[in-house]
């Protein structure tokens, strides 16, 4: 049975220097809050408390939107260049810092040291392309449209933007947000999850003399408070959230009153469709790490392998052989350590139900299948194979180290199966066969495809999916659109 690696000695990821201050982040400051409530910050590793922060009121939201309401205009009328060097300085603040912000992800969400150290190195990467990016965007070309008419189209901040992120990726998730936010001009208030606020907070205290007073804020709290004041608040123009399926719905839903635009980055359930003639090998040892980044708590996860069934026994075999040398353990245990734990003791019942329900449905686990003794969130990496179409396991996202096996027979087949689920996040193809890898690309329902790889990202290019996924995209260029608002003007100059 695989065992979590545990630290040889007593050397702690961070120490209490490392910790950001325990507060909301209002107006350029971190400030106290509105009510007496607090938030236990607990290393999933060990199951201790390693910090307390305020439980936000909606009092604390009022304050923060009119703080960045204030700001806004300020901040909209810098030209490209100016919010440019911003944007650069601040990755160049958090380059500088990579190592203490690594650790500090690890030690609040229990990530090895090599997913938190890549996070960083992506959130620099997101602020430097959105640099870049701001000063280089492209509209339709100033012209007459209309006899004796020149039309000119403008490109506008839309104002305050509320922000919820997830605890899968911290610091990342709040980097692709606040960086195209600030870039396109706007001000934001920010709520991180309350089970992991600590790097977004380290971050506002990193980056607080760069940034005009008010233009970020981060309000610590849950999300049927905090969030839904965000979603309603009459002062906000936009509420952006990474999350749950029901977490995006009910922003939707509360933004609706006041027509506010939504952006939902959703959940997942990606599947990997293997074809006969697909590279076996490469196929299983990218899935060790696509299936298994994040300990699997990824939106994005390679989880739902459909192969062909002239090939499923051969490829089971060395899909398991890879999964079980994964090496599982606290971050602090050593640099190879490459699955960590479940986020929060819920999210751990969460996932060993899924594992426990499968179970009893006939569903077999070729390695792996349950929790790890010992104290935190640890849960074995899991191949589930003999899974019938339509099983639980197969259709809802898990989000742990778990990844299904299911079997085809042709490709109608396994493109109709492949898109019947609620999610159209990622997908991944696998064949040497270039027709089919380009007719099958184009037949599936979401937002990113791969062909012989599988969650690999770059900020040049879209992150985003369809149906349950929700709408919007960050990454790239189109996440400046989606935080802009395009204005004609039209001027008669006929004489």
């Amino acid at each position: 049975m695989t065992t979590a690696r545990r630290a040889a000695d007593a050397t702690p990821l961070i120490t209490e220097t490392d910790l950001p201050p325990a507060a909301h982040f209002v107006d350029g400051a971190f400030a106290g809050a509105s009510g007496d409530g607090v938030i236990d910050v607990v290393d999933p590793c060990t199951e201790k408390v390693i910090a307390r922060v305020p439980a936000g009121t909606s009092q604390d939201v009022d304050r923060a939107v009119a703080a960045a309401a204030a700001a806004k205009e300020q901040w909209a009328r810098r030209v490209p260049r100016e919010r440019s060097e911003v944007l650069h300085a601040i990755a160049d603040r958090l380059a500088e810092n990579s190592e203490p912000l690594a650790r500090l992800e690890s030690a609040n969400t229990g990530k090895p040291l090599a997913v938190s150290r890549d996070d960083v190195g992506q959130a620099v990467d997101t602020f430097r392309f959105m640099a870049g990016a701001v000063r280089a965007t492209t509209s339709l070309a100033a012209g007459d449209y209309a006899e004796d008419h020149l039309s000119v189209i403008l490109r506008e901040p839309l104002g305050v933007i509320g922000v919820v992120t997830p605890w899968n990726y911290p610091l990342l998730m709040a980097a692709w947000k606040i960086a195209p936010i600030l870039a396109a001009g706007n001000t934001l208030v920010l709520k991180p999850s309350e089970q992991t606020p600590l790097t977004t907070l380290k971050f506002a205290e990193l980056v607080a003399d760069l940034l005009p007073a008010g233009v970020l804020n981060v309000v610590n709290g849950y999300g049927p408070v905090v969030g839904a004041r965000l979603a309603e608040h009459p002062d906000i123009d936009m509420i952006a959230l990474t999350g749950s399926v029901n977490s995006g719905r009910a922003v939707a839903r509360t933004a609706a009153e006041s027509l506010k635009r939504v952006h939902l980055e959703l959940g997942g359930k990606a599947p990997v469709v293997v074809f006969p003639d697909a590279d076996l090998t490469a196929a299983a040892q990218a899935l060790r790490v696509a299936g298994f980044w994040n300990s699997g708590q990824e939106c994005g996860a390679a989880c739902r392998v459909l192969v062909h069934e002239s090939v499923a026994e051969q490829f089971v075999e060395q899909l398991v052989g890879e999964v079980k040398t994964l090496v599982v353990g606290e971050p602090a245990a050593g640099e190879k350590v490459e699955v960590g734990p479940m986020v929060s003791k819920a999210h751990f019942d969460r996932v060993t139900g899924y594992l426990e329900r499968a179970q009893k449905e006939g569903i077999r686990a070729a390695t792996g299948g349950g929790a790890l003794d010992g104290p935190g969130y640890f849960i074995a990496p899991t191949v589930l194979v003999d899974v019938p179409e339509g099983a639980e396991a197969a259709r809802q996202e898990i989000f742990g180290p778990v990844i299904t096996v299911e079997t085809f027979t042709e490709e109608d087949e396994a493109v109709r199966r492949a898109n019947d689920v609620p999610f159209g996040l990622s997908a991944s193809v696998w064949t040497e066969n270039a027709r089919r890898s380009h007719a099958v690309a184009a037949r599936l329902d979401f937002g990113t495809v791969w062909v012989n790889s599988h969650l690999v990202l770059a900020s040049e290019v879209p992150w985003g999916g369809f149906k349950g996924s929700g709408y919007g995209r960050d990454l790239s260029i189109y996440a400046l659109d989606d935080y802009s608002r395009t204005k004609h003007v039209m001027h008669h100059h006929g004489r």
